[in-house]
C-alpha cells in the first residue's frame, strides 16, 4: 500500500479558557491519498477550518493540538519547530484562503510574490523563478500571463485573483493543498472555474487536496471523498457518489436534504432543526441528538461511536439504513 500524502490520527484540539476547555476538532482521523481531493463539510462551528489550521500550524494561542498525530507523506509534522512548519508550509503544503486578498500583499506585483515564494522554497536562479511564475500564471488560466507579471492584485478581479492565490500555492510545487472556502466569494459562474481549476491541477499533478467548504455543490463536483464534521467531530466520510446519494448519518442525510436539487419540485426546502451546539455547551451524549429524527435513549447519554465501530462509515448507533428512512 502507498503511503496517504496526509493522514490525520485521532488529532484532538484544545482551547483553554476561564470556563473550561473548548474542544472545537475531537480525535478526527483520515487519510488523503496522492491526486485525492478530500471534501471536508459541515456548518459553521463544526471544526473544518480549525482542522486544516492544525495541518498547517496557524492555530491562533491558546488554541492548540492536545492529541493526536499530522503525518505529511509518512513524517509527522505536528511536533516540529516554527521554523521547520515554516520551511514545509509554502513548499510542501499549498494553501488557498477565502479572501485572496489576506494572501496577497497590495504593495507588490504579482510577479514579485511569485518569484519570491518560488526563491524561498526552490533551488532556482532569479531567471529561472520569473518563468516559473510566468508558467504558473498560465496554467492557472490567466490571460497573457507574462504581461501580467507587473500588475498589482487591485488590477485583478476576485475570480483573477483567487486563480492567482492558486498560482500562488502551487509554485513551489507541493504535494499537499488545503483550500479553505475557497469559491465562497465568488460568483457561481467563476465558482464553476475554479473548481474544474482545481480538480485538474490535483489530477495532473498528482497532487492532494482537502477542499474546505459548506457548499455540497463544490463537494458533488470536486472531491473525491467526502468528510461531514459535527461540532468537532468527524459524523461521516466516504465516497462522494454514496455520500450524496445514500447518506448513512442523519446528519448528513440532512445535509443532502437541504440543497436545492434534493429539494427540486418543493415549495420550502428542507431544513435540519435547531442549530450547531456552542462548543462550552455541548449537549451529553451525541452532540447531533437534540436536532436528530432517528434519537433514541442510547443517543442521549452514549457520546456515538467513531466511524467504523457501529458503522462502516458513519458515528452512529443508528444509522440510515435506506435513503428513505428519514422523511
Amino acid at each position: 500500500m502507498t503511503t496517504p500524502v496526509l493522514e490525520l490520527r485521532n488529532l484532538t484540539v484544545d482551547i483553554p479558557t476561564r470556563h473550561g476547555t473548548l474542544r472545537p476538532v475531537d480525535d478526527v482521523s483520515w487519510s488523503i491519498d496522492a491526486g485525492e481531493i478530500l471534501g471536508v463539510v459541515g456548518e459553521s462551528g463544526a471544526g473544518k477550518s480549525m482542522t486544516g489550521n492544525a495541518v498547517i500550524g496557524l492555530l491562533d494561542p491558546p488554541a492548540h493540538i492536545s492529541g493526536g498525530e499530522v503525518l505529511l507523506e509518512g513524517e509527522r509534522i505536528d511536533n516540529v519547530s516554527p521554523a521547520q512548519m515554516r520551511r514545509i508550509r509554502g513548499k510542501r503544503i499549498g494553501m488557498v484562503f477565502q479572501d485572496p486578498l489576506t494572501s496577497l500583499n497590495p504593495l507588490l506585483t504579482i510577479g514579485d510574490q511569485l518569484s519570491e515564494t518560488i526563491l524561498r522554497h526552490l533551488d532556482v536562479t532569479k531567471s529561472e523563478a520569473d518563468a516559473r511564475a510566468v508558467r504558473g500564471l498560465d496554467e492557472v488560466g490567466i490571460p497573457s500571463a507574462k504581461n501580467r507579471m507587473g500588475a498589482y492584485p487591485h488590477e485583478f478581479s476576485g475570480g483573477m485573483r483567487q486563480r492567482v492565490v492558486i498560482a500562488l500555492a502551487l509554485c513551489a510545487e507541493p504535494t499537499l493543498l488545503i483550500a479553505d472556502e475557497p469559491t465562497t466569494a465568488l460568483d457561481v459562474s467563476v465558482q464553476a472555474q475554479i473548481t474544474a481549476l482545481l480538480k485538474r491541477l490535483c489530477r495532473e499533478r498528482g497532487m492532494a487536496a482537502m477542499l474546505v467548504t459548506h457548499d455540497m455543490g463544490v463537494i458533488a463536483e470536486t472531491a473525491d471523498r467526502v468528510a461531514v464534521m459535527y461540532a468537532g467531530r468527524l459524523a461521516e466520510i466516504g465516497p462522494v457518489s454514496q455520500i450524496v446519494g445514500q447518506p448513512r448519518h442523519p446528519y448528513t442525510d440532512g445535509l443532502m436534504a437541504s440543497t436545492p436539487a434534493a429539494s427540486a419540485g418543493k415549495a420550502r426546502l428542507r431544513q435540519i432543526p435547531g442549530a450547531m451546539p456552542r462548543l462550552g455547551k455541548l449537549p451529553t451524549g451525541c452532540a447531533f441528538h437534540p436536532r436528530c429524527p432517528k434519537v433514541q435513549d442510547k443517543c442521549r447519554v452514549d457520546p456515538g461511536p467513531k466511524v467504523g465501530i457501529a458503522d462502516d462509515r458513519a458515528a452512529c448507533w443508528f444509522p440510515i439504513e435506506k435513503a428513505e428512512d428519514v422523511a
